[in-house]
């Protein structure tokens, strides 16, 4: 089976007021990836999610997306804030929500849309909980339906920021676990920053690294092998 380029960056260099923060990255995300972006603290590696997401425009160089990813089909998990764990809305409410960009000029969702975010609420294991408020939920519960509402956007790619951070070893672990099997079994791409490197070292096929020292990308073995692999493995044990 071929794999289709979604993501194709070019000596790409992202920053914010003309400063950058990350310079001349060359990266290839296709259809069917499962990339870890780890590294150290302020490298870089949530401003290179905004950078796919087209939220940043590059400095440098160049970012070319899919024509089906300009139209949407990309969900994104960020990292909560406290004032988004305390919203108040039903676990439905906030799933639906991941339609909107499906939604266009309508002012109702469509029977379609209610449709698809019942069979992921379904999927996530959170269906029984679509009558619940949103912010009564356990951390682990949040992040399901969090995930749930990103399917709704998604339907190709994935991107995750650190999406565990806060959970606990067995909630983290169910979330690892779902991923894996959105990738590999539904083929969903899946971009996700994470200081955990168990599920780099597990289930991604391609890590990339970026540190205050320089990039690298490469597989798990590989990064594992290499000098900053082995350094930032020690730093985080």
């Amino acid at each position: 089976m071929e794999h289709a380029d979604l993501i194709v960056c070019r000596d790409l260099s992202l920053g914010y007021e003309g400063q950058s923060v990350l310079t001349r990255l060359n990266l290839r995300v296709r259809s069917g990836d499962y990339l870890c972006v780890v590294g150290d603290n302020g490298s870089g590696k949530s401003t290179l999610l905004r950078g796919l997401l087209g939220l940043l425009p590059p400095l440098s160089g160049s970012i070319q997306r899919a024509a089906e990813l300009k139209e949407g089909a990309v969900g994104y998990l960020p990292q909560q804030t406290r004032a988004q764990r305390d919203f108040p809305a039903t676990v439905e409410e906030v799933v639906l929500s991941g339609c909107l960009s499906r939604k266009g000029l309508r002012f109702f969702y469509s029977a379609a849309q209610r449709s698809r975010a019942l069979m992921n609420m379904g999927k996530l294991g959170v269906l029984e909980l679509r009558g619940k408020s949103y912010r009564e939920l356990s951390g682990g519960q949040q992040q399901r339906v969090l995930l749930a509402r990103a399917l709704c956007a998604a339907e190709r790619l994935l991107i995750l920021d650190e999406p565990v951070t806060g959970l606990d070893p067995a909630a983290a672990q169910d979330l690892y676990k779902t991923l894996a099997y959105l990738n590999k079994k539904e083929g969903m791409a899946v971009v996700m920053v994470t200081h955990d490197l168990r599920p780099a070292f597990r289930d991604a096929g391609m890590v990339l690294h970026i540190g205050h020292g320089g990039i690298f990308l490469g597989s798990p073995a590989e990064y594992l092998a290499s000098p900053c692999g082995r350094r930032f493995k020690e730093a985080a044990e």
